[in-house]
């Protein structure tokens, strides 16, 4: 397939014969499995991906979405057959065959990937069905959906302090899709949120400042008020993936019972796209907690944020 591609391009009749020829061949190989006298007895994990795409008049190599884009077709016993998933990225196939052994993915390994097996929804991911077309951007493409303001249930955006004008699907803490933002710019490295699942949320300054406007980017991404026990330890956990150009500068801060927000993580300089992990000393006596994700900058970078959670043992 991938010597079509690049011969014929991924237009072509060339190119379909040969992923006809490549199915035919992975159900002969799926067929003699299942024909095994101890499938029954058996756990199978099979999967199908590639590694990239291809251009309409062939090959590969650059930042665009034909190129980018790939699929996973998975089954095996903990997959619901003929269910589409939008939460499953190419680093997902190792941490997916590990899990399948029984090997333990240990945190020190620092993995990228995460079982499709074990898939972990979060509140952003419930707003799939509110996801709006473009509304400025030009080079989205506009049957795509991909974009909204509206905050999951319990969650707020504070745009209080925010500029006014600007490009509107970036107007303040957007929530997002990886297929939607990183065609809005590309060859700005938007492609390496890697850990971000499905609908993720993105403070993004440089996308904003592309139309007129006044002020600054000045936008506040509150949690709902978690119950927590005061006098005891709570952890918070996120997906992360930050880009920066000074003055900009992302905030992380906690509240007790409303009351004053106190900072407990500040990003001032780049940082891959990672899962945090930070011990919270929750005072004696308070109830609840919520969580302020806080960027402010002029045209400069984003920052992204994903799977939020606070847990307490």
């Amino acid at each position: 397939m991938d010597h079509a591609g690049h011969t014929y391009g991924a237009a072509s009749t060339q190119y379909t014969d040969a992923i006809h020829t490549a199915d035919a061949q992975v159900g002969r190989m799926v067929a003699a499995v299942q024909a095994r006298p101890t499938y029954a007895a058996e756990d199978w994990l099979i999967m199908v991906t590639a590694d990239h795409g291809h251009t309409d008049a062939g090959g590969h190599g650059g930042s665009t979405l034909a190129e980018r884009s790939t699929f996973l077709i998975a089954t095996g016993p903990t997959l619901t057959p003929g269910s589409v998933r939008y939460d499953v990225k190419m680093p997902d196939v190792a941490a997916s065959a590990l899990a399948h052994l029984g090997i333990p993915l240990d945190p020190a390994w620092d993995l990228d990937g995460r079982p499709v097996q074990q898939p972990s929804p979060d509140d952003f991911d419930a707003l799939r069905p509110k996801l709006t077309a473009r509304t400025d951007e030009t080079g989205i493409p506009a049957a795509v959906l991909g974009y909204t303001h509206t905050p999951p249930t319990g969650w707020t955006v504070d745009n209080s302090a925010m500029g006014t004008g600007g490009v509107t699907e970036w107007r303040g803490w957007t929530f997002t899709t990886d297929e939607f933002w990183t065609q809005a710019q590309r060859d700005q490295s938007r492609e390496s949120n890697v850990r971000a699942r499905g609908v993720f949320a993105v403070a993004d300054g440089d996308e904003w400042q592309d139309k007129a406007f006044t002020g600054t980017f000045d936008s506040t991404l509150v949690s709902p008020a978690w119950t927590v026990t005061g006098g005891s330890a709570a952890t918070l956990t996120y997906t992360t993936y930050y880009r920066h150009e000074a003055p900009q500068k992302g905030e992380v801060l906690v509240a007790y019972d409303d009351g004053t927000p106190l900072t407990v993580r500040t990003y001032t300089a780049d940082v891959p796209s990672r899962t945090e992990t930070l011990t919270l000393q929750v005072p004696a006596g308070a109830r609840t907690a919520r969580i302020r994700f806080r960027y402010t900058g002029g045209n400069n970078w984003y920052w992204v944020v994903d799977q939020v959670r606070l847990t307490q043992t």
